[in-house]
């Protein structure tokens, strides 16, 4: 299965490293791809263990989905994908009640404002900074949009993130989403592949003349190599370089850290548990300084689960103690949905993203000033014998498995 003396070595068996693959063999050069864990998918992760339903621990939707390059395999090998925002209502919950029709309107149309304002001051030639210096303030929906576009889209709070990447990722619809998930999908992508699970890269060597993965495998020699793990993973140290990083790579790696988005999903089986019709969302209103709502997604193909979604520094505070999350996510539900509803809930599964050494968070964010690092993570170094790709490296796509995509198939193109 794995050839003796490989074309090039892809470190990482998530979306950008499978992508990578696929392309390396569609130009007839041959690889192994080098995985740390006991999994291919990386960040794209479906499992059906846990709550006895598919639950998309990672990835969860193909954002603008008449553009992205995984749609059409989500059509072609039978995922039958639903776009999410034709069945879905977007609720809204305030001071312990639903917004009204009239709330909702005047939210919308502050959501648009909020765009305006950024696509505005993210004009050309406009200097970077952090985003949230640009968003509208003092408006009665301002607080909470500010969250919800931060916090709990870019898992990260505006303040932390470069206002052109967030105008330059901002994404549209259609949202596809799958009854068996989108880490499904990724991990039927990968079949066949020739990858090597429980190999973790612990030292890379790497120079005109090609390079050597080591590790408790052993050695793996290649002409050129694909590393595609986290920024978080690269940022701690995970992988040591020889000779190390220039220093424009090593700035771009910190300059993309990842943010962290914890899910907790719960079982809802109970008569009395929330009952928001299936696709649904709600959000919470942001209701005084420092408060930071959790939202929700209900009932997706009209399963009894129910999944809140923390992001951005409350993710953190939280994310070494998931008995914590779940009680916060528990304190949240009593707030929008009554008390007896949030007792209703049943068991839980939290996501461990940030635990994780194998990743180090979520997905990944440009700091202020580093509206080019995307760019300069993802040039080719040592005439193409070393390149990096993921999610972080791609300037449209970032933060999605179609910017991982991208990124994996356009590293194969480059490699030398």
């Amino acid at each position: 299965m794995f050839p003796s003396d490989p074309d090039a070595l892809v470190i990482g068996a998530g979306c950008a490293g499978i992508a990578a693959a696929r392309a390396l063999a569609a130009r007839g050069r041959s690889c192994i791809v080098l995985e740390g864990g006991a999994r291919p998918g990386g960040r794209a992760w479906t499992e059906s263990e846990s709550l006895g339903l598919p639950f998309d621990h990672g990835a969860s939707w193909l954002h603008q989905a008449d553009d992205n390059p995984l749609t059409p395999f989500a059509h072609a090998l039978g995922f039958a994908p639903l776009d999410h925002d034709r069945f879905r209502e977007r609720l809204l919950s305030a001071h312990g009640r639903l917004a009204t029709r009239e709330e909702r309107r005047a939210f919308a149309a502050a959501e648009d404002a909020f765009w305006a304002a950024i696509e505005a001051a993210a004009a050309d030639g406009a200097p970077d900074r952090p985003a949230a210096e640009a968003a509208p303030r003092g408006g009665p929906w301002d607080a909470t949009i500010a969250h919800w576009e931060g916090a709990q889209i870019c898992a990260a709070e505006l303040s932390r993130i470069s206002l052109h990447d967030l105008a330059a990722t901002a994404l549209d619809g259609p949202n596809l989403v799958m009854r068996a998930g989108v880490g499904g999908l990724v991990a039927r992508l990968a079949e066949g592949l020739p990858i090597r699970l429980h190999a973790r890269v612990e030292r890379l060597r790497w120079g005109p003349r090609g390079v050597t993965a080591e590790g408790a495998f052993g050695a793996l020699a290649a002409r050129a190599a694909i590393v595609t793990v986290s920024t978080g993973v690269l940022a701690a140290g995970g992988i040591a370089f020889d000779p190390p990083l220039p220093v424009e790579t090593q700035e771009a790696i910190h300059a993309l850290p990842l943010g962290l988005l914890t899910k907790i999903a719960f079982r809802a089986d109970h008569p009395e548990a929330p009952d928001l019709p299936p696709f649904n969302s709600l959000r919470r209103a942001v209701e005084h300084e420092g408060d930071r709502p959790m939202s929700w997604i209900s009932r997706l193909f009209g399963e009894p689960l129910m999944i809140a979604f923390c992001g951005g520094s409350r993710a953190w505070e939280l994310a070494h103690d998931p008995a914590a999350a779940e009680a916060a996510a528990r304190e949240e539900a009593a707030r929008v949905f009554g008390a007896r509803a949030a007792a209703a809930l049943g068991p839980a599964v939290v996501t461990r993203w940030a635990e994780d050494p194998l990743f180090r968070g979520a997905y990944s964010h440009a700091v202020p000033g580093a509206r080019a690092a995307r760019t300069t993570l993802a040039r080719p170094l040592a005439d193409g014998r070393l390149v990096f790709a993921g999610e972080a490296c791609h300037p449209r796509y970032a933060a999605t498995v179609a910017g991982a995509w991208l990124s994996g198939a356009e590293a194969a193109r480059n490699l030398a």
